[in-house]
């Protein structure tokens, strides 16, 4: 009885592409592992961006970081 847990930042992303990631999810169970999708769980998370970190710092930090073309090391 697999479950995924899918963590995404919370950006609008649609019910249409939530669909998407747990088809998949679930498809690649199927298909890796043999897994039956009548059993196979996926939860989607959206986290606020304020509770997202990458490389040390706020996502959004990072994300400046990255357009000024600065390192965040």
């Amino acid at each position: 009885m697999p479950y995924v847990n899918i963590q995404v930042t919370e950006e609008g992303v649609t019910a249409e592409q939530k669909a998407a990631l747990i088809k998949g999810a679930t498809d690649l169970l199927v298909d890796v592992l043999n897994k039956s999708p009548a059993t196979t769980f996926v939860v989607i998370e959206e986290v606020p961006l304020d509770n997202w970190g990458v490389g040390g710092v706020p996502v959004m930090q990072y994300r400046h970081a990255l357009q000024a073309g600065k390192a965040t090391d």
